[in-house]
């Protein structure tokens, strides 16, 4: 029995930080010190706040150790292990009171999420299914096939009201009782794990700290559908998930959990693995079952639906890695539990990838119906260096930009498509007053143009002369018949493309245009970037009055663009200015402005 349990953060956020390292020095100092059998160390999956890794958790207390280095290993391990006394220095501020060390629930990072989909995230050891086993897993597996029947486990998906979590919102029970509905000598559910919105970590993160829940959810969809076999299509840039699910595969298998007879019970189901090469369309329900199947990944046409006509040309059942992982909550907690949260539309949590302009980057799961201020000023403890919100992006390249107006806005499906967003699988970056939504806007589309399969000429070309649009915007070359263009083969884009990302893909230049409409108008009229981004319309300039004549600035420009006399004003050439913003980084007076 060990007294201490020391859970080190081991998802890609903190491995990327070096917290392999620190495990590794940690259990040797332990050893070092004669702690083996008294100090325990878990590597878990990710505790949520990003922004503050490598994290360490000592239990019991609690304990939140923040930017922890390997060079502090020594002195956690003497202080805290040794001597009983908390390394303050290294605590996570926001748990350090006067009266002492608080509960991270009670943090306004933690406070107001309430963890389901992400619940052993952070607590168990990703690669133990006895960890997994002991906090009620495979339980609700074990329940569903002694004592449910098929219908009835779809009728409890389906009263709980939970919602694909994909981006698409289809009610899963329902895409349950589709796919059970057709009848086949071979049924297949798969697992949508190929993650690819800029900034999109959700699903990454269940993968690498709980991978067991999908398996256990996929086995459960599995009885219910008439299903024998499950594929994760997971793709490749994710090593650590895909090591860890391998390693649960084989896991469950060994423990009678996937396989033949599964509980005894003559129901048989396995899992298998499909790496993704990274391809963004891939995400959409036909191209990955047609990656899957060893093809190039470009999506079919619909219908007919892959309930009817999917992989293999069997049915199919189709979640993301969020949805699976709502799944044995659902069975063990009742459908009422699950629809006592959330709105009366869209019940449950959501999880977001937060990031951008934001102090608290990291992983976040909020009941549906939090405002979109509460997770901006509380949760993500608001906007660095004073800056004013300027806008949410939500959805990635298929969604919007939320701006400022609608900050009370509760998050949901239907709230967010009203304003001309939506939920997407979660990724939610957030902006500031010194981000340029045209610039923003030509961000997502130029990755869509990339990703593009080009199956479809509306997205294969549309989208590629849409991106010429911005670029001539950007550049202050275009006009404002050319903003009218744009908006009109926005529209076309969007009802003729054969995807979901085709027919999304213009959604971030319709909201931009929507709620900053003048600043293309600024772009295009006044030859203005009013964020002062986009480098065409930009020019560097020298005040007289605050000018020293130093000469720095002169000196480091990489294109003589700066001329002038020691300790006379000196004069920036505009043709000549590389607008590399070097002279104005260096000025050590004020001197150089950006217009």
């Amino acid at each position: 029995m060990y007294r201490s349990h020391v859970l080190v953060c081991g998802g890609t956020g903190c491995t990327s930080s070096g917290s392999h390292r620190i495990v590794e020095t940690l259990k040797t100092e332990i050893e070092k010190n004669g702690l083996k059998d008294e100090i325990a160390v878990v590597q878990t999956g990710c505790h949520g706040l990003c922004a503050l890794g490598p994290i360490m958790i000592v239990y019991p207390g609690a304990t939140f150790y923040s930017l922890v280095k390997e060079e502090d290993i020594p002195e956690i391990v003497s202080e805290h292990f040794l001597k009983g006394r908390i390394v303050t220095r290294l605590v996570y501020e926001e748990t350090v009171t006067e009266e002492g060390i608080k509960s991270l629930s009670d943090t306004d990072f933690y406070k107001k999420q309430n963890r389901i989909a992400l619940r052993n995230c952070g607590i168990i050891n990703p690669e133990n299914i006895d960890e997994y086993i002991a906090t009620d897993g495979y339980e609700a597996l074990g329940r569903v096939l002694t004592e449910y029947t098929p219908d009835q486990v779809i009728q409890t998906i389906l009263d709980s009201g939970l919602r694909g979590r994909g981006g698409g919102g289809f009610p899963t029970g329902l895409k349950w009782k589709f796919a059970k509905g057709y009848d086949a000598d071979q049924k297949y559910v798969c697992c949508n794990a190929d993650e690819g919105d800029p900034g999109a970590f959700m699903d990454r993160s269940v993968l690498e700290g709980d991978p067991h829940v999908v398996l256990e959810a996929m086995t459960i969809a599995g009885f219910a559908i008439g299903a024998s076999q499950g594929y994760i299509y997971v793709r490749a840039e994710y090593p650590i998930a895909v090591k860890r699910l391998q390693i649960a595969i084989n896991q469950a298998r060994e423990y009678g959990l996937l396989g033949k007879n599964i509980f005894n019970t003559g129901f048989n189901f396995d899992i298998d693995l499909r790496l993704g090469a990274g391809a963004f369309v891939c995400g959409e329900e036909t191209a990955l079952m047609t990656s899957i199947e060893g093809n190039r990944g470009e999506p079919r046409p619909r219908p007919p639906f892959p309930a009817e006509k999917g992989l293999f040309g069997k049915p199919t059942l189709l979640n993301n890695v969020e949805t699976y992982a709502n799944i044995p909550q659902i069975i063990l907690h009742g459908a009422d539990w699950f629809t006592s949260m959330g709105t009366e539309k869209s019940k449950g949590t959501k999880v977001f990838a937060l990031g951008g302009k934001i102090h608290n980057t990291g992983l976040v799961e909020i009941p549906m119906g939090t405002t979109l201020r509460e997770v901006v000023e509380e949760i993500g403890g608001g906007i660095p260096n004073g800056k004013r919100f300027k806008a949410a992006q939500t959805g990635g390249p298929s969604g919007g930009c939320i701006p400022a107006e609608h900050l009370d806005i509760p998050i949901d499906y239907d709230n967010l498509i009203s304003i001309g967003s939506m939920m997407g699988s979660g990724g939610l970056i957030v902006m500031d007053e010194d981000n340029c939504m045209v610039d923003i806007a030509k961000f997502f589309l130029d990755f869509t143009v990339e990703e593009s399969c080009g199956k479809c000429t509306p997205c294969r070309i549309g989208t590629k002369r849409l991106s010429e649009m911005l670029d001539k915007i950007t550049k202050g070359n275009a006009t404002l018949e050319d903003i009218d263009k744009m908006e009109e083969l926005c529209y076309y884009i969007k009802e003729n493309a054969l995807c979901g990302l085709g027919q999304t893909a213009p959604n971030p230049v319709l909201s931009t245009l929507r709620y900053f409409r003048d600043e293309y108008i600024a772009h295009v009229v006044d030859k203005k970037c009013p964020a002062g981004v986009c480098k065409a319309l930009l020019s560097y300039q020298i005040d007289p009055d605050k000018c020293k004549g130093c000469t720095l600035c002169s000196r480091i420009c990489p294109n003589n663009a700066i001329n002038g006399k020691v300790k006379e004003a000196h004069v920036i050439d505009q043709s000549k200015c590389l607008k590399c913003g070097a002279c104005l980084e260096k000025c050590r007076f004020g001197a150089i402005s950006k217009k």
